[in-house]
């Protein structure tokens, strides 16, 4: 339980570093996309290599060749997924979630809370941490793709562009 073998520590600091730099160089390769927290499918990816270079790293039973293709494997449907997205309509729509607008003009929008399992508490808390102190002076809370929340406030609005495609 404490101590098996030193062909296993040694196993694991060669494989682990070869493992590493691996993927630090198919980080490098594939683009700052690969990375990217823009939705859940891009967060999935990312605890995906994180999980497979534990994998590499501590099991004999995958091969430093099987946990090096699986990483590619995840960066290159990673990089389909999001040139599927970014340039197909019908592809955006599968792979990610649409921002939803969750106050506007300084009223909470109750129905989408509850379909987005929000409270107005969260809403109250966000529009705290931009710096405002009333819902009035909010123009509108989106909750975004990647779950964040994002406050604009009436005066920072100009022409509402921003706001684009979402529904009222």
């Amino acid at each position: 339980m404490w101590f098996d073998d030193w062909s296993d520590i040694v196993r694991v600091l060669i494989v682990g570093t070869a493992a590493y730099v691996g993927l630090v160089a198919l980080l490098r390769i594939s683009g700052k996309r690969t990375l990217a927290k823009l939705n859940a499918f891009d967060l999935v990816v990312t605890v995906a290599f994180g999980s497979t270079l534990a994998t590499i790293l501590l099991s004999s039973d995958v091969s430093y060749a099987e946990g090096v293709t699986a990483l590619i494997l995840l960066a290159v449907l990673q990089f389909v997924a999001a040139m599927i997205s970014s340039r197909l309509r019908l592809g955006r729509a599968v792979i990610t979630a649409r921002p939803t607008l969750l106050l506007h003009e300084g009223v909470i929008l109750g129905e989408r809370l509850r379909e987005q399992r929000i409270s107005a508490d969260e809403i109250r808390q966000a529009v705290r941490a931009s710096g405002a102190g009333s819902l009035a002076d909010i123009a509108a809370v989106v909750l975004e793709t990647d779950g964040s929340l994002s406050v604009i406030s009436a005066d920072r609005l100009g022409d509402g562009s921003a706001l684009g495609g979402l529904s009222v």
